[in-house]
């Protein structure tokens, strides 16, 4: 199988090609434009692997993306691609919408066609995989949880952009017959996560002993996901899935984000004075949970990574990494 990862320098990318080059004999092409998120040091312990190709570019360019589908002869895409830092789309949506709804629908487009006779018989080994959120389901209350069949309602800018992608990619299939799977992820935490988001900020802050900025009063709850189980998740859709539908994928670990701040500090031994309270942001969605009973039931996935075990072992690798961090952009928010 030839797989064509989008935004593959990325978090989740780099460590679903880790994850794929090394259970697979599958050929890896990874095009990514390199914008602040993307940092090709996430895969420099594959970067010779005779495997695995990169390209730097832009899933908007469609002659670039025409090129590497004939020229790699492409049976699948896992579209990692996206812009995906919801304080940025408050500020610029416009980017959101152009590589999160217009990039997808390039990808759809130039699969459509380099596919046309593997689309009519729904042959195996040809997919196409949208890498989704939670976000498109808007927010809950005390109880209930995000299922497949919940109604999407973004708040904010890039939520909205990855529901209409979604949308999208639905059309495709049932317009087009394209083979799709959508899946919808709870928020992911490990290794090679930028320092933008909630945990390798706060890891990095407290080992610098700076302030750990907590949006509003901080009682926002998300459901984590260890990234590891996410590529697992993904590599049974693309085996298994059912051609067409969408899969939830969530780790069944809701935490509070102070009270999860105040565990990494505790692990580091870190005070809790570095905590610094500041305004909440914009639209800000106080819960995420996802059903994760469909991928479960129907695919027999589960996690492996309790929290207590994927929140150590995610420490213990930016304690081990902190030079990593200087490759990285620094900021002064939290982030989801």
């Amino acid at each position: 199988m030839n797989i064509l990862v989008t935004g593959g320098a990325g978090f989740i990318g780099s460590n679903f090609i880790k994850y794929m080059l090394a259970r697979y004999d599958y050929r890896i092409i990874n095009i990514d434009a390199l914008t602040y998120a993307g940092n090709l040091e996430n895969l420099k312990d594959i970067e010779t692997h005779q495997r695995y190709h990169f390209v730097k570019g832009d899933i908007c360019d469609r002659g670039l993306v025409e090129e590497l589908f004939e020229k790699y002869k492409i049976n699948s895409v896992i579209n990692f691609a996206a812009q995906s830092h919801v304080d940025r789309s408050i500020e610029d949506p416009e980017i959101f919408l152009r590589t999160n709804v217009f990039g997808t629908q390039i990808l759809l487009e130039v699969s459509k066609d380099n596919w046309k006779t593997e689309v009519a018989a729904f042959m195996d080994g040809v997919r196409f995989i949208q890498i989704s959120t939670d976000e498109v389901y808007g927010t809950l209350g005390k109880d209930g949880y995000f299922t497949e069949r919940t109604s999407l309602a973004p708040n904010s800018p890039y939520s909205a952009s990855k529901a209409a992608a979604d949308f999208m990619v639905r059309a495709y299939f049932e317009t087009y017959g394209l083979p799709i799977n959508i899946t919808r992820c709870s928020n992911n935490y490990g290794p090679y996560q930028h320092p933008e988001k909630l945990i390798p900020l706060t890891i990095k802050n407290a080992m610098m002993e700076k302030a750990i900025p907590i949006y509003g009063d901080g009682r926002q709850i998300r459901d984590w996901l260890y990234v590891l189980d996410h590529c697992r998740a993904i590599d049974m859709i693309l085996h298994k899935g059912k051609l067409g539908e969408v899969y939830n994928i969530g780790g069944n670990n809701e935490k509070i984000n102070v009270e999860l701040v105040k565990l990494i500090l505790s692990y580091l031994e870190k005070s809790e004075d570095l905590l610094c309270y500041v305004q909440d942001r914009l639209g800000h969605d106080r819960r995420y949970a996802i059903d994760n009973f469909k991928i479960t039931n129907e695919l027999g996935w589960r996690p492996l990574y309790t929290f207590e075990e994927g929140i150590k072992r995610t420490i213990d690798w930016y304690k081990e990494n902190a030079d990593w961090f200087e490759d990285a952009s620094s900021f002064s928010y939290v982030f989801k």
